[in-house]
């Protein structure tokens, strides 16, 4: 399986601390070994899906879309449920999908 980021995603993980980034690592591994993990999204989001996790404490959710026809995995964005499905709909706006 291919894995791609985009620019936000990358941008999200720089702002997390070591011991966050290895819950966000575990999260992704997830996320490879069964993509269809997070709850899919309709409307604006369709074709997204978001898994939702806990980093010290705190619910966090992880945004990616997964191409099953050529078996690439693209992390689009990470962070708290405040804002977030807004943001992501900005970010697919910018990214040209949504």
């Amino acid at each position: 399986m291919r894995i791609l980021h985009t620019r936000i995603f990358k941008n999200d993980i720089k702002r997390l601390h070591p011991n966050q980034k290895a819950a966000v690592d575990g999260a992704v591994r997830s996320v490879v070994s069964d993509p269809e993990v997070g709850e899919a999204k309709v409307g604006d989001l369709a074709r997204v899906r978001v898994y939702k996790f806990r980093v010290v404490g705190q619910l966090v959710l992880l945004a990616y879309a997964w191409r099953e026809a050529d078996d690439t995995l693209v992390l689009l964005a990470l962070g708290s449920h405040e804002n977030f499905y807004r943001d992501l709909n900005l970010t697919l706006s910018i990214l040209g999908r949504g």
